[in-house]
């Protein structure tokens, strides 16, 4: 009987896995920019990406991502998402964590229990500081976990499209 059991959930484990291998294991998938709207870049399947152009200057939203990312992220993720004693390397992380995942993950929090240590991430998803700008993190975090933005403050970056100030007006409400 037990053996019997071993093999169901076995095989319930290898067909699951068969059928969402490409959640599992994708990662964030291929980062090239398939379509650009009001200065925000998607990636083939719809998921915000970024741009970067040979002469090195960078799209406003990873821009803005790599500031949010300053201002609400680095306390815990260390500086350029490289991680810290008590939280792990988000340039890492998004080598196998797709955008679903990276957004319930910020919004909702995250708790991860061992032996040794208790890891608590906080939800963030009614901090408007993170919530409206949850996109420009993960193009920013995509970027530094694919090498197209190094370590530090991008040197150039594209203006301020006027839909990134809407959007930002209309997610933070009246002054």
């Amino acid at each position: 009987m037990l053996k019997h059991k071993a093999i169901s959930v076995g095989v319930a484990f290898l067909v699951c896995s068969l059928l969402y291998r490409n959640v599992w294991a994708d990662g964030s998938g291929d980062p090239a920019a398939a379509k650009e709207a009001n200065g925000e870049y998607y990636d083939k399947a719809g998921n915000p990406t970024y741009k970067v152009k040979p002469d090195g200057s960078v799209d406003w939203y990873t821009f803005s991502g790599y500031l949010r990312y300053n201002s609400n992220c680095i306390v815990c993720h260390g500086p350029d998402g490289s991680g810290s004693t008590y939280a792990p390397a988000l340039k890492n992380s998004l080598k196998t964590l797709d955008y679903g995942h990276f957004l319930a993950t910020v919004a909702q929090g995250r708790v991860n229990v061992s032996a040794s240590t208790d890891y608590v991430m906080p939800s963030f998803g009614k901090n408007k500081n993170v919530a409206c700008f949850m996109d420009d993190i993960y193009v920013y975090l995509r970027a530094r976990a694919n090498g197209a933005v190094g370590r530090g403050r991008p040197a150039k970056h594209d203006p301020k499209p006027p839909a990134w100030t809407k959007a930002e007006d209309s997610c933070m409400g009246p002054e």
